[in-house]
């Protein structure tokens, strides 16, 4: 059977996969195989420089040629190393042979060969193409995901700050806010979460098998491999690898920074879990109408219905994103003495676990652009719930003293319809002064809405 988007096994690489062609090379199997060439090449220029009288500096064109390799990688290049693979049954060792591979026709390198790899071990490449793939995957595509929805929600927060929605506080009619302040609220939230992804400190470690230099110490033992190991992790691309260096290690680098990461990205998700199910309830009470497109169906047999499909779908997307991140975070940090296999396995599920976010976030902007507020059935809920005011009301009353003041409201308000007139023959009873009274006679469910349109500008 040959492959193709309809025989995927994942919805990532099938249903969905236009929709995932920016993270596709960054966090696959060619993306990990692009990371690891780029830290050997990276680790052998440095070697060059290092002072070895066994390898002198590489000359300019040389430097240029395998600067190259790692520029131009395409599918073609990882497939070359997927077949070494098949002899080698290794896949750092893989890649290895292949970069050899292309010393072949240059003298200068193949008389370097030998420092390809030198004194590391498979995870000191394997940790540190990790991090690369993260980094770019949260710059190119996690980062400017999550901007453009808060960037969509903002613009929402202040378009809609000043249009009066009926609140609900355990699903029933509670003090009125604006549509804007709600969705202002989503919008902080979403921020804050975005600095935490952002301030992850992305690290990498180059020390050898089981984190002491061992082997490079037995190769050159005057020279300091911290420094240098901290040297070639710290500086930026293309020269270096442009992460934090980890000091302190097993074989393995331990991970926690991965499950804070992800960690921050499921906060994230949870965050827009809640969000979608409140839009959802939103255009279920006729808050929001759907725009609809041409040739769109909704359901095979009732031709009326606009379904918020955008929003069910980024939910349940989320849902999946989120389990397989926590999994990640919570199963990375352990490993069985120096190390065991386990993350390696794990770890190439990155991909889905980032997968599933981007495509939620993506179909909840989809949504989010559909949307026209139904300003009609927005007042019409107003209208309907002026039992709302007896908080202002009773608030007032007990300002001045008022006894039994919430007493009092409750009684007339207290799962009960209340008309506007009887409301304010109440308030012409009140033994307050006659400018709160006034006050309170001109108060609406609509206009009893606090600092809430302030709020929502802000932001």
């Amino acid at each position: 059977m040959s492959f193709s988007p309809v025989s995927a096994l994942s919805p990532l690489d099938g249903r969905y996969a236009n929709r995932l062609s920016a993270l596709r090379p960054l966090v696959s199997e060619q993306g990990y195989m692009h990371r690891r060439v780029q830290v050997e090449v990276a680790w052998f220029i440095a070697l060059s420089d290092a002072g070895f009288p066994e390898f002198k500096p590489l000359s300019p064109g040389a430097r240029t040629y395998l600067l190259g390799l790692v520029k131009n990688f395409e599918e073609a290049d990882a497939l070359a190393i997927k077949d070494i693979e098949k002899t080698t049954n290794h896949d750092v060792k893989a890649v290895e042979y292949w970069i050899k591979s292309k010393f072949e026709a240059r003298r200068e390198l193949m008389a370097a060969a030998e420092f390809v790899h030198f004194a590391c071990t498979s995870e000191d490449i394997n940790n540190t193409s990790h991090a690369l793939q993260l980094k770019a995957a949260r710059d190119v595509v996690i980062l400017p995901a999550l901007d453009a929805l808060i960037t969509k929600l903002r613009a929402m927060a202040h378009e809609f700050a000043e249009v009066s929605m009926l609140s609900r506080t355990h699903g029933q009619p509670a003090s009125p806010t604006t549509v804007g302040k709600e969705v202002a609220n989503v919008v902080v939230r979403l921020a804050k979460a975005r600095e935490r992804i952002a301030s992850v400190a992305l690290m990498g470690k180059m020390n050898g098998a089981v984190g002491n230099y061992n082997a490079h110490l037995a190769a050159y033992p005057d020279f300091d491999w911290e420094a240098f190991g901290r040297r070639v992790v710290e500086t930026p691309e293309p020269l270096g690898l442009g992460l934090n260096f980890q000091p302190y290690s097993i074989q393995i680098e331990p991970h926690d920074y991965m499950a804070e990461l992800f960690d921050a990205v499921a906060r994230t998700n949870t965050i827009l879990i809640d969000w979608s199910r409140d839009v959802w309830g939103y255009v279920s009470l006729g808050y929001f109408k759907q725009r609809t497109k041409e040739g769109e169906i909704g359901s095979s047999t009732m031709p009326h219905k606009v379904n918020p499909i955008d929003f069910e779908n980024a939910e349940g997307n989320l849902g999946l994103s989120n389990a397989v991140l926590r999994h990640l975070s919570e199963k990375l940090p352990i490993s069985r003495w120096q190390r065991d296999l386990t993350d390696s396995t794990v770890l190439r599920n990155m991909g889905v676990g980032l997968g599933y976010a981007a495509l939620a976030w993506h179909s909840l902007l989809t949504g989010l652009n559909k949307l026209d507020l139904n300003r009609d059935a927005l007042q019409s809920d107003l209208d309907a719930c002026w039992e709302v005011l007896a908080e202002p009301i009773q608030t007032v009353m007990r300002r001045y003293g008022v006894p039994g003041a919430y007493e009092q409201l409750k009684e007339v308000t207290r799962g009960k319809t209340v008309t506007p007139e009887a409301l304010r023959g109440l308030i012409e009873s009140l033994p307050i002064p006659e400018p709160e009274r006034e006050r309170l006679r001109a108060m609406t469910p609509a206009s009893y809405t606090g600092k809430a349109a302030e709020l929502a500008r802000r932001v």
